[in-house]
């Protein structure tokens, strides 16, 4: 367990918010599963143009937002993040998932087994029985 780590490389998934912490667990870099908590921050800016303090208080954090494959499609994106927590359901969906990013340096991929390990292979599923009614 860990208080305020947070490294630039690091990549975090808030698994519970408060209203002055929240919790966390790392999903990429050297300490993956590990359970983090960030505070949040008083900042007091010290600008002496401004002729008065104040203070506000925010959690350090950058926010990322998650779609579908399905929805994906059509979208050209600069930054995409592939977590596989199991294969892919459908033939040509990992295609589709891979084809969105507009560089391969904007693309990162989090595969998984079934005991949230990091594995770095995963399988094209391709369902048989659909293709024998086609030949």
């Amino acid at each position: 367990m860990t208080l305020l780590y947070k490294a630039k490389k690091d990549q975090e998934i808030i698994t519970r918010m408060g209203k002055f912490v929240l919790e966390g667990k790392v999903i990429s870099g050297s300490k993956i599963g590990e359970k983090i908590f960030i505070l949040r921050l008083s900042l007091t800016p010290s600008d002496v143009i401004v002729p008065f303090k104040f203070q506000w208080s925010q959690f350090s954090i950058a926010f990322s937002f998650a779609m579908t494959i399905n929805k994906s499609l059509g979208q050209s994106l600069k930054n995409v993040g592939i977590y596989l927590s199991s294969p892919v359901f459908s033939h040509g969906q990992l295609y589709v998932a891979i084809s969105r990013v507009t560089s391969k340096n904007g693309l990162k991929i989090l595969i998984t087994d079934e005991d949230g390990k990091d594995i770095d292979v995963t399988f094209n599923v391709v369902y048989t029985k659909v293709f024998r009614k086609v030949m």
